[in-house]
């Protein structure tokens, strides 16, 4: 679906000027320039630092973004013709990118640097048959468990069938006592109950990506098991805004398991006590008939079309992915590396609370790769939420899923009708 500066103009024109020029003039100076984002900006410029680069190189330069302004400023960047030489994308916003025009397909020199990357990951940057954006680092979600509540209630960790996980959260739930639960599942996260689906082989689109799937047994069958998940009284009914410290929360045992990504690791060695250290550990996540499936996350980088410096910007993205400078990366951020080596270098492999993640990035699902897919799988959590609140039945949710997704698909299937681009 091709569309043009000319297009954005309408949606833009609103922004304030200051957001719309923040930024600019660095395109096509002899530079280039980076646009990165949270602990990645913050850590890029001392891995520059340390980099060997040929003389006569450009000079570099980063400007930091944050994330919750990041996606509307490449919007802007792209319709003022403003964009950097390389960026920091999140994963499902290259589908957008690419139809828009803003990125550059990877060049055959630099695909070689995907041979030895998480499959799933790399997928989630191909769409048709280019890939678009080389995985800078990697995340899924998986789940964060109490180790001594799950050994008094008779397991050494949770099991990974649903049936048995299921099993094992009653008798988790019955040991934490009255006023307590077995797991959380915030009410306005989508990602929780996007798992399961995954994990349920749910497609969740069809026709192209122009239709929703929702109605199909895959997902019912998703739909059903989350909500026996509150229906059984193993999850309490909240959002995650009712949850004041999720840490505190996780250390008395208000619940046992909570699903998170690699992030959480850091944030647990660091906010829990030294009494709760050996308490917790990772799992990945349970299935119908073992262990789970779940999305690959992460950042990508990308070069932006039009650039007087993309020969040199994909070779400093090649030089960004070298081993060496995955594994200082690693140890500058924490982020989980996107190039398997590097696990081993740094001993993620055989870490004990960071293996598990490597485990489940291998069953990784990419999502569908259509621009409007956050707009559905908010829509997708909102009608879940009505659900377990008992405003929906499964079969009609999963309906009222599929009425909205088709309602924000109805542009795709425009084009495709009329065999046009996506």
């Amino acid at each position: 679906m091709q569309l043009t500066r000319r297009h954005l103009t309408g949606t833009l024109a609103a922004l304030p000027l200051s957001t719309l020029l923040g930024g600019c003039g660095a395109r096509g100076d002899g530079g280039i320039t980076i646009w990165a984002m949270g602990n990645e900006a913050a850590s890029l410029p001392r891995l520059l630092a340390d980099m060997t680069l040929p003389a006569g190189w450009p000079e570099v330069r980063v400007q930091p973004l944050p994330w919750s302004a990041a996606h509307e400023k490449l919007l802007t960047g792209f319709a003022g013709d403003a964009l950097p030489s390389i960026g920091q994308i999140g994963n499902s916003w290259i589908a957008e990118m690419a139809a828009i025009g803003a990125i550059e397909p990877v060049p055959a020199a630099v695909r070689q640097l995907l041979d030895d990357q998480f499959a799933a990951v790399v997928d989630t940057n191909r769409i048709g048959t280019q890939t678009w954006a080389v995985p800078w680092y990697v995340d899924t979600r998986l789940q964060f468990y109490r180790k001594d509540r799950f050994a008094r209630a008779g397991y050494a960790a949770p099991p990974l069938e649903w049936a048995e996980w299921k099993q094992a959260l009653h008798k988790v739930k019955a040991e934490a006592g009255d006023g307590n639960y077995a797991l959380l599942l915030p009410l306005n996260e989508f990602e929780q109950l996007l798992t399961i689906a995954l994990s349920a082989g749910a497609r969740l689109l069809r026709d192209e990506g122009a239709r929703g799937a929702f109605s199909e047994p895959a997902f019912k069958e998703a739909l059903r098991f989350y909500k026996s998940l509150f229906d059984e009284g193993l999850a309490p009914v909240v959002s995650a805004t009712q949850i004041s410290n999720i840490w505190n929360e996780f250390a008395k045992g208000f619940f046992s398991i909570f699903t998170s990504g690699p992030w959480t690791i850091g944030d647990l060695k660091t906010r829990l006590s030294p009494a709760m250290q050996d308490k917790w550990a990772t799992a990945p996540n349970p299935g119908p008939g073992g262990i789970g499936s779940a999305a690959p996350g992460g950042s990508s980088l990308v070069v932006f079309a039009g650039q007087a410096q993309s020969e040199r910007a994909w070779q400093l993205v090649a030089r960004l992915l070298a081993p060496d400078a995955q594994l200082q990366f690693h140890r500058l951020t924490g982020n989980l590396p996107a190039r398997r080596s590097v696990w081993e270098a740094a001993g993620l492999a055989s870490d004990p609370v960071v293996a598990p993640f490597a485990r489940q990035l291998e069953r990784a699902r990419a999502l569908p790769k259509v621009p409007e897919w956050e707009r559905i799988v908010t829509e997708m959590q909102v009608v879940a939420e009505r659900m377990v609140r008992g405003q929906y039945s499964v079969d009609d949710a999963a309906a009222e899923i599929d009425r909205r997704a088709d309602r924000l698909l109805e542009k795709r299937r425009w084009m495709l009708d009329r065999g046009q681009a996506i």
